[in-house]
C-alpha cells in the first residue's frame, strides 16, 4: 500500500518518495519491519497462548524422544511467523505482481492448514490432522499455484538469450519483452536454463501444453516437498 502512495507523491516532486520504487530498498524495510512485528506481537502471543493452555503436552520418550523437550512450549507458533510475513508485504509491496500475490495466497493456505492441525491437537486429539487431510490441502495449493502460473498473463519471464563475441567470452543478455515461456531455472548450475517443453518434444505439436503439464505436477510435488520436508526431518509433524 505504502508503495503506491510514496509512488503518487513522487509526482508532486516529494524528495524521497523515488525511493520505493527500488526492491532492494523495500526488502530492507520489509526485513527490518518484520524484525519487529516478530519482537512485538510474539511476546504478547506466547503469553496468551500460556495464559489460555495453549502449550505442546508431554509426548512419549519412547516413540518421540525429542519431543519430550517441547513440553511448556506455546503451540500454534507459526500464527508469529505468518503475522510477521504478511504485515510487511502488505505495507511495502507492489499488490499487482502475481508472484507476491501467489506468494502471500500460499503463506496464509498452508497457514489455515497448520492453524487447524493445531487446534485439532488442542482441543480434539493430540494426532491433530489426519496427514491425508494436509497431503490433500497441500496437493490444492500446489495446483493452484501451477495453473496460475500456467493460465495468468501476467505470470511471464524475459528468457536469456547467448550473444558471442570473436575472440571474448559469450555474453548472455535478457529480452527486452517478456513472454510467457516453459523454461525455468536450475539453482546453481551453469547455463541452468531448463525447457520443460523441449522434455516433452516427443509429444510433436502438443509438446508446449504437455510441458506445461509436466510443469503442473512439478510444481505440485515442489509444494508437498518443501511444505513437509522441515517438520518431517524434525521428526514431529507433517506439517
Amino acid at each position: 500500500m505504502l508503495y503506491y502512495l510514496f509512488r503518487h507523491l513522487e509526482q508532486f516532486g516529494v524528495k524521497g518518495a523515488g525511493m520505493w520504487q527500488y526492491i532492494s530498498f523495500r526488502a530492507l524495510l520489509t526485513l527490518v519491519l518484520s524484525l519487529l512485528i516478530s519482537m512485538w506481537f510474539g511476546q504478547y502471543f506466547i503469553r496468551w497462548m500460556h495464559e489460555h493452555g495453549g502449550n505442546e503436552a508431554q509426548r512419549d520418550a519412547s516413540v518421540d524422544p525429542y519431543g519430550v523437550e517441547k513440553k511448556g512450549v506455546p503451540t500454534m507458533g507459526g500464527v508469529i511467523i505468518i503475522v510477521a510475513t504478511v504485515v510487511p508485504c502488505l505495507f511495502l509491496g507492489r499488490l499487482r505482481n502475481i508472484y507476491l500475490l501467489l506468494m502471500l495466497g500460499t503463506t496464509l493456505w498452508l497457514g489455515m492448514l497448520g492453524f487447524i492441525d493445531d487446534y485439532i491437537k488442542m482441543k480434539v486429539t493430540k494426532d491433530g490432522l489426519r496427514p491425508i487431510f494436509k497431503l490433500i490441502g497441500q496437493a490444492v495449493l500446489g495446483l493452484a499455484v501451477g495453473l496460475t502460473l500456467w493460465l495468468s498473463p501476467d505470470a511471464v519471464v524475459r528468457e536469456n538469450v547467448t550473444t558471442e563475441r570473436k575472440g571474448l567470452e559469450s555474453v548472455v543478455v535478457h529480452k527486452s519483452q517478456p513472454v510467457k515461456s516453459t523454461i525455468t531455472t536450475i539453482p546453481f548450475v551453469k547455463n541452468n536454463n531448463l525447457s520443460y517443453s523441449q522434455i516433452m518434444s516427443f509429444m510433436g505439436r502438443y509438446r508446449t501444453a504437455a510441458g506445461w503439464i509436466l510443469f503442473v505436477c512439478v510444481t505440485v510435488f515442489v509444494v508437498m516437498a518443501v511444505s513437509n520436508g522441515s517438520n518431517m526431518n524434525d521428526g514431529m509433524d507433517g506439517m
